[in-house]
């Protein structure tokens, strides 16, 4: 797991946001995402440099309109975002989870 993704991963599991059970590296058809909490149907994902390609743009835009087709909410940040700012990163989930 990259960095980012670990320092996210501590954050989010064991229940710590509203008591939210994420799960992460999980299947959603035949997709994975970073992060997955089936009672708010939310999945995070985030998104390293690759994710920024012309050839990957496409792909990524089409994996996220399937996932959120089957009713699954969409919460996407970079790498950046999480070494930069992780607690405005959190202070983002949390008020989505708060409304759920």
């Amino acid at each position: 797991m990259p960095e980012p993704e670990k320092r996210i991963w501590a954050r989010l599991r064991a229940k710590q946001i509203y008591g939210h059970k994420f799960r992460r590296q999980y299947s959603i058809g035949k997709f994975i995402v970073d992060f997955y909490c089936p009672e708010a149907k939310l999945a995070i994902e985030i998104d390293g440099d690759t994710h920024f390609t012309q050839e990957l743009r496409p792909y990524d835009a089409a994996r996220q309109k399937y996932i959120e087709s089957k009713g699954i909410h969409f919460l996407r940040f970079t790498n950046k975002d999480i070494t930069e700012n992780v607690e405005g990163v959190l202070v983002h989930i949390a008020e989505f989870l708060k409304h759920e």
